[in-house]
């Protein structure tokens, strides 16, 4: 069977193993107005697995690229002299965006037949030298769900996205599930983000696209086809992970099976350290101690010399900050699904405004511990073993008194990763043990700093520097994006918000107490500033501000006072909007109509935009000026689903360091020119790479296809930043892997770190880094000459 124009709307009633779906009998019968071919039922393309009723809608056999298959800055093309295939072609090196879209007409039905699992297959071949990240987003009339395969490069196999099954619905704390599929050959499309809720009587589109890629790709698809009831592996989430915090069900090199191998590992990892010393062209404060000297204030300081920004170091030498974000126990922890009597438990510390967090994690008392109640059998089944609490492998047991996702709200958490620190270093002293074993890393994997969130701890070692961070957090008053990802907007113009900042910058002050180490400050993070996408993201803090009371909100006042200073009167408003609001009161009120016409109010909805921001980073700036004046204010570290040009803009006239977390491949020139209009020092904040081979369920926000990928893919994300002029560093996240199970905030559970959870380094990316970071300063300033021509930027010697 092929359908030649359009593909099926509705699936043919159900016919046993023997009997396939795929015979154009059934198919006609069901299809009427496709164009089919009533030959004999076409074998699965050389690979394929049989996952059992199965539909199908493309196996392109009539040579012909079908009418609803649109590609997007891409090209399509029919290959195969016999099983003939789509070749798509992703123009991504030229374009940030590139993809190729199924769109049926009419919508896709398959709501007709009950089932218990819904999905669809395919085969996809990648015929190029590098993995391919495929997003892949199901549209229907309950929204958008989407997912991610990487199709590691010369290889392929089944790839399966689940459209509607019980374990989709099941909550388990966990960002992506391990595959519930028995056949554990076929690929599951890991989770993303998006809507749950699939209308599988109108499916309107299934669109495949890579963004912020830096080379083209390739991708050959075949047999795509509904699937209905694949055999389930009722056990997939049973017993998940080891003692040790490790995948159960899967083998990989670097698993450890005995836990005396942590202490093996312990003393190799010692003599490739001493074998691998500090680079030999460092200061002290890790500048580049072969180029020139500018002048030394004592401490870190941004300044443009030569045509390209820079840091420099307290001694006056030229620095550029690579480090790893994360180098703390915070994030360790994963729920189990046990809580206790709240009243039972010790009154629990208010959440910190810095990087630093409690030691033991929270750890309930001993009195409590007869209370401990199972609240969730999924988190619960989810752990092979854990230990008793007064054991040593007990040092990993904790408290969350929140979650952000997940079946539990709150309640007991475990620390695989420091439970395995502690049987690494036998004794009390096992945490400050790590610590230094942490620094000694740093250093000789060629690093010049710490990136964010490093354990405060850490701050006063005295041989690597470091960038400290505050959260400012508050009883101030609030505003909304409509997409606020981590949370609602402050709202600057409260003058509650003023005094949180200056509570959080003197908590930071306080840890950093005036240290030449500390090279500056980030202040909250990723907040949800909106995006340029269209008018109600880019300016959705001003579509929900002026829907407000100026009476109880504090920016809508301040907008409200800023609109009646540029117009006088609301009539000369309304002009220019082509709005009727009948007076300032009812605009204030925010009970007003203003209407639908975005063109006539963009202009000034960007004013009231970088009017917000400007406030919110004077403020922060401000208070880090009182306490901390001669330390680098970093900025709040941009998503690039939380950036817009008012909020940049406005951010770069009270910032040190512009910083941004870019989850890509790298910088895609046509996503990153404004850095050169801008023209301030920038920094990457985060960015990673992971793979599933070591038995995380989810690679990470970008993926490889193996570990010697990622370490690939590190080196050049690097690279690139060391030689853009504008950029002052780039710092991976982050230092150890995610919880296989889920951290306990939002579960997720990726393969991201330098060290796994038994601390072991994967040698890698290490390796990969060790090469950039010993090139480094080569690389950034060698082409320089030494002489003068320099001049300076803010906060840099005066």
């Amino acid at each position: 069977m092929t359908v030649h124009k359009r593909a099926c709307t509705t699936p043919p009633p159900r016919a046993s193993r023997s009997f396939r779906v795929r015979w154009p009998v059934l198919i006609a019968a069901a299809c009427a107005g496709s164009v089919l071919t009533t030959t004999s039922p076409p074998a699965f393309a050389a690979g394929a697995h049989d996952l059992g009723d199965e539909t199908m809608l493309y196996d392109f056999q009539d040579g012909r690229v079908p009418t609803e298959v649109g590609p997007y800055q891409a090209k399509t093309t029919i290959v195969g002299r016999g099983d003939k295939k789509l070749r798509v072609d992703f123009q991504a090196r030229k374009n940030y965006y590139s993809s190729f879209s199924v769109r049926p007409e009419p919508v896709w039905n398959w709501s007709a037949e009950k089932s218990e699992s819904l999905g669809i297959a395919m085969e996809l071949t990648n015929p190029g030298n590098r993995s391919i990240q495929l997003t892949i987003d199901l549209e229907s009339s309950t929204g958008v769900a989407t997912r991610s395969v990487n199709v590691p490069a010369g290889g392929g196999g089944t790839y399966y996205f689940d459209v509607d099954s019980p374990a989709l619905h099941r909550d388990t704390g966990l960002r992506a599930d391990p595959s519930w599929l028995a056949d554990k050959d076929v690929t599951s499309a890991v989770w993303m983000w998006g809507s749950k809720e699939t209308d599988t009587s109108r499916i309107s589109q299934l669109n495949f696209y890579v963004a912020g890629l830096l080379h083209d790709r390739s991708v050959i698809v075949d047999d795509i086809r509904v699937v209905r009831d694949a055999p389930a592996d009722p056990g997939y989430l049973k017993g998940l992970v080891d003692a040790l915090g490790q995948n159960s069900k899967v083998d990989y090199e670097g698993k450890v099976s005995r836990t005396w191998e942590i202490l093996r590992q312990r003393a190799a990892e010692a003599k490739d350290l001493r074998r691998h010393p500090v680079p030999e062209d460092r200061s002290r404060y890790g500048g580049w101690l072969n180029g020139p000297r500018l002048e030394a204030t004592g401490n870190y300081r941004v300044e443009k010399y030569q045509g390209r920004w820079t840091l420099v170091d307290p001694d006056g030498y030229l620095f550029f900050s690579t480090g790893i974000d994360n180098a703390r126990m915070f994030d360790s922890p994963t729920t189990t699904g046990y809580d206790f009597d709240h009243d039972a438990i010790q009154e629990l510390p208010p959440p910190s405004l810095t990087a630093g967090g409690p030691e033991d994690l929270n750890r309930v008392q001993k009195s409590a511990l007869p209370t401990r109640t199972k609240m969730s059998e999924t988190r619960a089944d989810l752990f092979s073993k854990l230990p008793k609490y007064r054991t040593r492998a007990g040092e990993g047991f904790g408290y969350a008194p929140d979650t952000l996702a997940g079946p539990v709200a709150q309640g007991e958490t475990y620390s695989f990763y420091k439970a395995n620190v502690a049987r690494k270093y036998p004794g009390s002293n096992y945490m400050e043990r790590w610590r230094d074993n942490t620094v000694d890393r740093m250093l000789s994997w060629g690093f010049t700093s710490f990136g964010n969130w490093t354990d405060p701890e850490m701050y006063d070692n005295d041989r690597i520097p470091y960038f400290a961070h505050g959260w400012i957090k508050g009883d101030f008053k609030t505003v909304s994006t409509g997409q606020d990802y981590w949370g609602p907007m402050p709202d600057p113009f409260d003058p509650a918000f003023s005094d949180a900042a200056a509570r959080t910058a003197r908590a930071v002050a306080d840890e950093v107490a005036d240290s030449p180490w500390a090279i500056g400050v980030f202040m909250d993070n990723e907040l949800s500033w909106g995006n340029a996408g269209s008018f109600s993201t880019r300016y959705g803090v001003v579509i929900d501000t002026m829907s407000r009371d100026a009476a109880e909100s504090p920016t809508k006042s301040a907008f409200s006072e800023e609109l009646e200073d540029k117009y006088g009167t609301i009539d000369a408003l309304n002009a220019a909007w082509q709005t009727t609001v009948p007076s300032w009161e009812a605009l204030r009120s925010g009970s007003a109509d203003l209407g639908s016409d975005e063109t006539a109010k963009e202009s000034d909805y960007s004013a009231l935009m970088t009017l917000y921001a400007t406030q919110y980073f004077k403020t922060v700036d401000a208070e880090l000026d009182k306490v901390m004046p001669d330390h680098l204010y970093a900025g709040s570290r941009f998503a690039s689903w939380g950036r817009t040009p008012e909020v940049v803009e406005a951010a770069s006239k009270y910032v040190d360091i512009m910083s941004y977390n870019e989850y890509r491949e790298g910088l895609h020139p046509s996503e990153w020119a404004f850095l050169e209009e801008l023209d301030k020092p920038s920094l990457i904040g985060e960015f990673h790479m992971g793979t599933t081979t070591t038995g995380q369920p989810h690679p990470g926000l970008v993926s490889a296809g193996t570990q010697a990928e990622r370490a690939r893919m590190y080196a050049e994300y690097m690279e690139q930043l060391i030689d853009n002029p504008y950029m002052v560093g780039g710092h991976w996240f982050q230092y150890a892997d995610s919880p296989v199970t889920g951290r306990a905030l939002d579960g997720e559970n990726y393969n991201i770190g330098f060290v796994s959870v038994t601390d072991r380094p994967y040698p890698e990316i290490v390796a990969a880094a060790r090469d950039v970071n010993q090139r480094l300063y080569d690389r950034r300033y060698g082409d320089l000459a030494t002489a003068e021509g320099h001049y300076t930027g803010r906060r840099s010697a005066e």
